[in-house]
């Protein structure tokens, strides 16, 4: 997959066949869109006529033009690019999203940008999709774009994607639920969290759960509810499942969110590391103990509940 930072670094002789939008999650809603554009794509090869495109932006557009807007995100930029990858999409433009770009009015985006930099053979849209200044032009229009410009719109019906009736925003709120089998069935992949592996007060190693601390560098991504979850790493090429915490650290007075994770059966150094964690399950929330060794005993019953329920992952 070619990655363009900027609509201006994107050049082909080529015609597209794209879409565009955010694409929080890469979820199984807009998978339906995007397998659609990796298989006129192969069509494509054949002919040498077209090449698909997806068109995003960074930052997102609510963090840009809502001032206070607090969104968490499902994806980081990274994250995203490899999701994306993963369907087959032969090109990928990330746009800064910016005030200048938001006053374009519809027809100037699709006049200078659709037709004139990315040649559109077709566009491949969602059935509510709005886009242009102030989000005021909707399918219609751009169906009359297309006659007026001679490229294709294909809309995906509501009906098409009716017995999926996903959203980010659904994703996003069963996440603040602790609801990973909800959010993960929406996915059509398990959540994961991307960081740096840093040392930590090193507590747990003191009472037999030794645990990696994660470090998120970027503070737009979502973290799910506190609470003990099921995790599991692939590390070194393997599997390696573990419990995972994200809070406070109420019962020795923290005051910092963390998300410390302890792996089974796995003892090697992953200070520096970058890890994905994947999460499978919350199996409670975050209390806070009078001692720590009844923190200890928790924990005990914890690693033998997760235990019990990796049967089924």
């Amino acid at each position: 997959m070619k990655i363009f930072h900027s609509i201006n670094d994107f050049a082909s002789t080529k015609k597209t066949i794209l879409t565009l939008g955010t694409f929080d999650g890469v979820h199984i809603g807009h998978k339906k869109i995007l397998n659609k554009l990796t298989q006129f794509q192969s069509v494509g090869k054949e002919n040498e006529k077209y090449e698909s495109l997806v068109l995003t932006f960074f930052p997102h557009p609510r963090m840009v033009l809502q001032e206070h807007s607090d969104i968490k995100l499902l994806n980081t930029i990274d994250e995203k690019i490899n999701l994306l990858e993963k369907i087959g999409i032969e090109n990928l433009v990330i746009h800064p999203f910016d005030e200048t770009f938001s006053r374009l009015t519809a027809e100037e985006f699709v006049s200078t940008i659709l037709v004139d930099r990315f040649h559109i053979h077709k566009i491949i849209i969602g059935h509510d999709h709005r886009f242009g200044r102030n989000r005021t032009a909707n399918i219609d229009d751009l169906i009359n774009f297309g006659k007026k410009y001679n490229f294709k719109v294909e809309q995906i019906s509501v009906q098409e994607i009716n017995d999926i009736s996903v959203s980010s925003t659904k994703i996003r709120n069963a996440l603040m639920e602790g609801d990973m089998a909800l959010s993960n069935e929406y996915l059509g992949y398990e959540y994961f969290l991307t960081g740096n592996i840093v040392q930590g007060k090193q507590l747990g190693r003191t009472i037999g759960f030794p645990t990696a601390n994660l470090k998120i560098d970027e503070n737009y991504k979502l973290i799910p509810k506190n609470g003990v979850y099921i995790v599991k790493s692939l590390i070194d090429g393997q599997t390696i499942f573990g419990m995972m915490n994200i809070g406070f650290n109420p019962t020795v007075n923290g005051k910092k969110q963390s998300i410390e994770i302890h792996y089974f059966d796995f003892n090697s150094d992953l200070y520096n590391q970058k890890i994905k964690v994947s999460i499978l399950q919350r199996i409670r929330s975050e209390q806070k103990f009078e001692s720590v060794d009844l923190l200890k005993n928790q924990l005990k019953k914890d690693k033998k509940t997760a235990l019990s329920l990796l049967q089924k992952f």
